[in-house]
């Protein structure tokens, strides 16, 4: 095989995995007796998650795992998404360290994934999406909007930092 063909088997290789990472849809601050990590859904957000379910849906991306950060508005998104997916919401997996992650925590969470999971959903929060986007991406993203998705092809759980990025969608993406 040339090197040429080798460039080219490798740009159009499917990705052995592919990670769905979620932030968390539009949270409200009517309530400021409420803790942060019981903050819940606004109207927005209560509207935008099940939106970008369907998308995942219409492009036939049923997650086999579907793993959370255990604030209100991230695991409620995490729920909306899954319905819209005919998901079983109870085999959603809320990780701690999602909660205030780092890109670093978010990276060793899903490192850890079982082989057998070949397409997982992670919703978390900013600022960790959007630096482990622009870490991932050629493109710069100034900031993944809430409810957003970047759609992340790896060969491997543990090598998601040298991943690509397949797609990123928002509700207000035209």
């Amino acid at each position: 095989m040339s090197r040429y063909d080798e460039e080219v088997w490798f740009r159009f290789m499917p990705a052995l995995r592919t990670l769905l990472l979620v932030r968390h849809a539009k949270s409200s601050w009517k309530h400021p007796e409420l803790e942060d990590i019981e903050r819940p859904l606004n109207k927005r957000g209560a509207r935008d998650a099940p939106v970008m379910g369907e998308r995942l849906l219409a492009r036939s991306l049923i997650p086999d795992l579907i793993v959370s950060s255990p604030a209100a508005r991230a695991l409620t998104t995490a729920q909306m998404i899954a319905g819209e997916l005919r998901c079983s919401l109870e085999a959603i997996v809320v990780d701690d360290a999602l909660y205030a992650a780092t890109p670093l925590d978010v990276l060793n969470a899903v490192s850890v994934f079982d082989d057998s999971v070949r397409l997982a959903l992670v919703v978390t929060h900013n600022p960790a999406i959007t630096e482990l986007a622009n870490r991932i991406s050629d493109a710069p993203i100034d900031n993944v909007p809430t409810c957003g998705i970047l759609t992340i092809g790896t060969p491997a759980w543990d090598c998601i930092d040298g991943g690509t990025l397949v797609d990123f969608d928002y509700p207000r993406k035209p």
